[in-house]
């Protein structure tokens, strides 16, 4: 039976690449839903002026939403359906996108209500990160107590001779 740990880390794991597949859609097609395509081209055109040095180094309001759905898009896969360490750098790679997304908001002044998502997923994506790093440093922490302990019971052995 799988410990509690990994049916954590594979639950986060479906849940947020799904949630980052729609998302991302949503930021790259209309086919989805027409209105929050147009709000998501709406918020990139805000974002896009509230960052000149974008412009500045070639990047419009198009790109950046094409880029960050596009990475939205390929990092859920990666956590939906890849196996092993692939999710970790998928799930960091999320979580610098929320802290963009994050940034973006309060650049722009959104209220809190338009980017609480942003804030909630990020905060997902970071417990995700550290479930999944805790449970591969865990059994290195418990063999290096196992050899000390015997070491330890055996210097009491040697003492007692």
């Amino acid at each position: 039976m799988a410990s509690p740990r990994t049916i954590t880390i594979v639950a986060l794991s479906f849940a947020l690449g799904l949630f980052f597949v729609f998302m991302g859609t949503i930021k790259l097609t209309p086919r989805l839903s027409k209105d929050a395509y147009s709000e998501m081209k709406r918020a990139y055109k805000s974002y896009a002026k509230a960052l000149p040095g974008l412009k500045k180094v070639g990047i419009s309001s198009v790109l950046l939403r094409k880029i960050i759905g596009s990475l939205e898009v390929g990092c859920g896969v990666v956590l939906t359906l890849v196996p092993g360490r692939p999710k970790d750098v998928a799930n960091f790679l999320l979580l610098l996108v929320m802290l963009a997304v994050l940034f973006f908001h309060q650049l722009v002044g959104d209220p809190l209500k338009r980017y609480a998502h942003a804030l909630v997923f990020g905060i997902l994506l970071t417990c995700r990160l550290l479930i999944a790093r805790q449970s591969d440093d865990r059994p290195e922490r418990e063999d290096s107590r196992e050899e000390q302990h015997m070491n330890d019971q055996e210097k009491n052995k040697v003492k007692q001779s």
